[in-house]
C-alpha cells in the first residue's frame, strides 16, 4: 500500500471511529443479543427500535451469526458484532456488513484488521493499563467489563487519568444501575439479557422485545438521586 493509500485508510477509519463515538454518546445504549437462535434478525432490531435501541450488538456465540449480520444491515439497520477474537473473525463480520466490531479484552490482530477495513472497534478493557493499550490500538471506545463488579464509581475514578477517552459499560448493566453507569463517567451501555433475553429472542416474541426495551430505555430518564 502506497503512502497516500494508507493515509486514506487511516482517515476513513478516523472518521468511522468518530462516527460511531458520536452514535454512541446520541444512543446511549448497545443491546447486546446472544441466543441460540435468531429467527429474524431484521425483525429483532425493529423491534428494539420500536422500544428506542437502535444499537444492535451480535454475538460470535450466536449461531450463524454472519448470516444474521447480512439480513440485519441488508434492511438498513445500525448493527455490529461482538466477542470477536481473531483477524478471521473480523474479516468475515465486515463481509457480513456489520458497521462496528466488539472485543471481550484487547485484541491487537482485531484492532488491526478493523483499521485495514475502515470499520471502527470497542475494544474490551479493565484495568487502567488496559485502557491504555486499547487506546494505543486505534479503538473507537473502550469496553469496560464487567462493569457491575466495579461498580459506577470505577468509571469516575477513570474519568481520572482518562477524561476523553469514551467508556462503555458492560456485564451487569440493568435498568436500575444504568443511568448510575451514564451519570459518573460511561458513554453509553450495554443491555444484554434484561433487554434480548434468548427466550423471548427465539421465540419471535417482537412485542415482548419493544416492551423491554422501552422499559430500559424509560429508566435511564428517571433520576438516579
Amino acid at each position: 500500500m502506497t503512502a497516500s493509500a494508507d493515509s486514506a485508510v487511516t482517515g476513513t477509519a478516523a472518521a468511522a471511529s468518530a462516527a460511531l463515538r458520536a452514535a454512541l454518546a446520541a444512543e446511549r445504549v448497545i443491546a447486546v443479543v446472544r441466543a441460540p437462535r435468531i429467527p429474524d434478525a431484521a425483525e429483532l432490531c425493529a423491534a428494539l427500535a420500536a422500544g428506542g435501541i437502535d444499537l444492535v450488538e451480535l454475538t460470535f456465540t450466536t449461531p450463524e451469526v454472519t448470516a444474521h449480520l447480512r439480513r440485519a444491515a441488508g434492511a438498513g439497520h445500525r448493527i455490529g458484532v461482538g466477542t470477536v477474537l481473531t483477524a478471521e473473525q473480523a474479516g468475515r463480520a465486515v463481509d457480513a456488513g456489520a458497521g462496528f466490531l466488539v472485543t471481550p479484552g484487547c485484541r491487537p490482530e482485531v484492532a488491526a484488521a478493523a483499521a485495514r477495513a475502515a470499520v471502527p472497534v470497542v475494544l474490551g478493557a479493565l484495568t487502567p493499563t488496559e485502557v491504555a493499550h486499547a487506546v494505543d490500538l486505534g479503538a473507537a471506545a473502550v469496553k469496560i467489563f464487567p462493569a457491575r463488579t466495579f461498580g459506577p464509581g470505577y468509571f469516575a475514578d477513570l474519568r481520572g487519568p482518562y477524561p476523553d477517552v469514551p467508556l462503555v459499560a458492560s456485564g451487569g448493566v440493568d435498568a436500575g444501575n444504568a443511568a448510575a453507569f451514564l451519570g459518573r463517567g460511561a458513554l453509553a451501555v450495554c443491555a444484554g439479557s434484561e433487554v434480548v433475553p434468548p427466550a423471548a429472542v427465539a421465540a419471535a416474541d417482537w412485542p415482548e422485545i419493544t416492551r423491554r426495551a422501552r422499559a430500559f430505555m424509560t429508566a435511564l430518564a428517571e433520576p438516579t438521586g
